[in-house]
Order: structure tokens, then C-alpha cells, then sequence
């Protein structure tokens, strides 16, 4: 193989690294949300303001990233962006420092800023380099290292913030300002560490910049603004709203979930880990970080494995057909957690996360195939529609705050079943041609 054949297999390997990277930062967030609650004293709609000040940013950059797009060509865009990222870390010493959690809110939207122009310029790398015949199976392939990054996130995360300080089984005896201090230390360590990692991830894409910009198609314009006109761009992005809506309220409610009298705490509590529910001998730790660890290998874990089955599933099943199989489990899971308790609700909860493995990807290119907007209009829409994680998680919260833990499961429960619509109505929808299509990421 020469060399030349090579650069675009390179150039997917790279562009494939932020993947990882953004799975890692986003999903960092899921134990921020019981550390920043147990260290500000919030109710769950105040703590997942975390999640909005988040996912807003797609809705705020997702226009402007474009226009960066076309002006500054993808590989730029890319170290603008993972500037931007570096800065967002580096807001969180001086935001714990000053005990501010709207500061926290503040840093958060500019890294969601960061990783929503980041998305905006690798999606449609990352599909362009490859066949567009296979895009179904090779876009979730691709997500199945953003998902190794979404595994890693969680359980390094918990490890850190959300053991000692505020979290030690002694913190209640002991001064509750050391406490709160030391836990917020904890959140500084995360993201300073976060940001070295961009840093040695910017540094990689600089190497790599020549290459990419030789591999990358030509940047084509399109306007969300006409995309809105094309029925099924507004389907896939309804369905897009309501994915990530619901993938992150369980996300984010998943380890205060677990901790629960009613679920897991007990078995959380038992150093002997003598509960049934496999593997949690092996995370040592008080209960939060217990949970957070199984929120990252368990259901992360299973979105990653169910992206990889996915992808060879894909090669041999109807992608609609597929994915309308998967958002009916889904479904019917959140039904079982909603009237179940215990470890029956606790095996169902972390099961989700294997049948939204292939939901993200899988949607997005079932939209791009049916709309008659550009491919670049319906991409920005769609990437807009990812905006649906700052606000469905907050009906979630006001339902847990409202004391109905359980009950808040009927929010994704809907959710799944809307986009088992969207499938079965792609099954008899016509393909039109455009190409390649853009890939996803989420």
C-alpha cells in the first residue's frame, strides 16, 4: 500500500482520537453531578443545570461552528476548538477556588462550546473517509471509541471526585468545610488533568493537520435554516432531541439512582460486596464512587460492546429495522425500572445503555439518507438537535425532586418510544442520493 493510499486510513485513525476524547470530557460530567450536589447543597433540577449549561452550547455553536468550518477549513477548526476546551478546564480551579457554582455552570458551556465545534468539524470528516456504502456500520464502529472514552470517563471521574471529602463514610462527624475543600480539590485534580490531556491531544492534531487537510473532502455549504423545510431533516432532528435527552437524564441520574434505599444502597454499602449484582466486590470505594464506577462499566461499558456488535449487525440488518428493535427494549426497560425496586430496577437502569449503543449514529445517517435538504444543512440541524441534553434531563430532575425517582423513567420511556416511530416510518420511506453522507458523533 503507498503512501498516498494510506493518508486517508491515517487521517480516519486521527480524526477517530476525538471521539475518544469528547466521549471521555462529556461523560466526566456524570459524577460532577452528585459531587457538585453534595458539595453546593442542591436539589437534582439545580444539579443538572450542569447538564444544560452543557448541551445549550449546541444549540448556541452549532451555526457559528459551521461558519469556522468553511472559513478555516477542518483541521484549524479542530485545534480552535480543542483551544477552547483547554481554557474551559482551566476556568474549574478558579471556579472551586472562589466556592462559585455558577462559575462551574460558566466553564461547562464554554467546554460544551469547545466539543460542539469539535463535532461540527469531525463528523463529516470522519464519514468522508471511507465508503459511503458502509457508512451504517462504519459510523458505529467509530462510535464505539467515542464509547470507550464514555466507559473510561465515568470511572476515573468517580474515582476521584466522588471518594473522600464530602464523600467519606466520616465526613459527617467530621469539619465540613475541610470536607468541601478537599472534595473540591478533587474537582480541580479532574480538570486540570483533563486539560493536559487536550493539550498532548492539540499537539497530535498539529502533527497530523497536513494530512487531514489533504484527506478532507471539499467543505460544502447547506443551511439549517432550509433543512427545516425537509420533512424528514426535522424527524431525524426530533428523534436526535429526544435521544440525547433521554440518554442523559438516565446518565446523569443514574449513580444518585443507584444510591437509593430502595436499589442498591445496601449492597453498595457491604465491603464484602455480597450482593448478586456482578462485580461490585471489586469496586472498592464509599457508595457514590461505587455507583459511579458501575455507571461506567456497566452501562457504558454496554453501550460500548453493543456499538461494536452493532456494527456487524448493521452489515447484515435494515439499519430502521434495527434500530426500532433497540428503542422498543429501551422502552420497555424504563417501564421495568419505573415499577420495580432493588436490584431487578438497578439490572434494568444500567441495561439501557446496551440498547442506546447504536441509537445516535444510526439515526443520524438513516436522516441524512431520506432528506431532500443538503447533507451539510440536515448535518448542522441534526448536530442542533443534541441541544435536547440541557433540557429533557430537567423534567427528569423536577420529577426526582418531586420524590418519584422511579416514576422519572417514563420521561425516556417516551422518548424511546418516539424514535421507534421514527424507525418503523424510515422502513417505508424512499433513500434519496447525496453521496457521502456525514458521520456522528456523540
Amino acid at each position: 500500500m503507498t503512501t498516498t493510499n494510506r493518508g486517508p486510513l491515517i487521517a480516519f485513525i486521527s480524526v477517530t482520537t476525538l471521539f475518544f476524547a469528547w466521549g471521555f470530557i462529556t461523560n466526566l460530567i456524570d459524577p460532577l453531578i452528585p459531587a457538585v450536589k453534595e458539595i453546593f447543597k442542591l436539589t437534582y433540577t439545580e444539579a443538572f443545570l450542569t447538564q444544560l449549561a452543557f448541551f445549550i452550547a449546541y444549540g448556541v455553536f452549532s451555526l457559528p461552528g459551521g461558519a469556522l468550518v468553511t472559513r478555516a477549513g477542518y483541521a484549524r477548526t479542530i485545534l480552535i476548538s480543542l483551544s477552547a476546551m483547554v481554557v474551559a478546564c482551566l476556568v474549574f480551579p478558579l471556579a472551586t477556588h472562589l466556592r462559585t457554582y455558577e462559575l462551574v455552570l460558566v466553564a461547562l458551556f464554554i467546554l460544551g462550546g469547545g466539543i460542539t465545534v469539535l463535532q461540527v468539524a469531525a463528523n463529516p470528516l470522519s464519514a468522508a473517509l471511507g465508503d459511503p456504502k458502509t457508512s451504517h456500520s462504519r459510523l458505529v464502529l467509530s462510535q464505539a471509541f467515542n464509547s470507550l472514552g464514555t466507559v473510561l470517563g465515568p470511572y476515573l471521574g468517580s474515582a476521584v471526585m466522588l471518594s473522600g471529602g464530602m464523600f467519606a463514610a466520616s465526613a459527617a462527624g467530621a469539619d465540613v468545610e475541610v470536607a468541601r475543600t478537599a472534595s473540591l480539590g478533587k474537582i480541580d485534580r479532574s480538570f486540570v488533568m483533563v486539560a493536559g490531556m487536550i493539550v498532548l491531544l492539540m499537539l497530535f492534531m498539529w502533527s497530523q493537520s497536513r494530512r487531514i487537510t489533504a484527506a478532507a473532502p471539499p467543505i460544502e455549504k447547506g443551511s439549517v435554516l432550509a433543512a427545516l423545510k425537509a420533512r424528514w431533516a426535522v424527524f431525524g432532528g426530533i428523534s436526535i432531541f429526544v435521544y440525547v435527552g433521554a440518554e442523559v437524564a438516565i446518565a446523569s441520574l443514574m449513580i444518585n439512582f443507584l444510591t437509593q434505599p430502595d436499589v442498591l444502597l445496601s449492597a453498595l454499602k457491604d465491603p464484602e460486596g455480597t450482593s448478586m449484582l456482578g462485580g461490585i466486590a471489586h469496586f472498592v470505594g464509599e457508595p457514590a464512587e461505587r455507583a459511579g464506577k458501575m455507571l461506567g462499566w456497566l452501562y457504558w461499558f454496554g453501550a460500548m460492546v453493543g456499538r461494536f456488535a452493532g456494527s456487524l449487525l448493521l452489515a447484515r440488518i435494515k439499519a430502521p429495522k434495527l434500530l426500532g428493535v433497540f428503542a422498543i427494549v429501551a422502552s420497555l426497560l424504563c417501564l421495568l425500572v419505573s415499577q420495580s425496586h432493588g436490584e431487578l430496577a438497578a439490572y434494568a437502569a444500567l441495561s439501557i445503555g446496551l440498547f442506546n449503543s447504536i441509537m445516535f449514529p444510526t439515526i443520524f445517517t438513516i436522516t441524512l439518507e431520506r432528506s431532500t435538504a443538503t447533507v451539510a444543512g440536515t448535518s448542522g440541524l441534526l448536530c442542533m438537535s443534541i441541544v435536547g441534553g440541557a433540557f429533557i434531563p430537567q423534567i427528569v430532575a423536577r420529577i426526582a425532586d418531586a420524590g418519584h425517582m422511579h416514576a422519572s423513567y417514563f420521561v425516556p420511556l417516551v422518548c424511546y418510544l418516539l424514535i421507534a416511530g421514527f424507525a418503523l416510518a424510515a422502513l417505508r420511506a424512499p433513500i434519496v442520493s447525496h453521496g457521502a453522507a456525514p458521520g456522528a458523533g456523540h
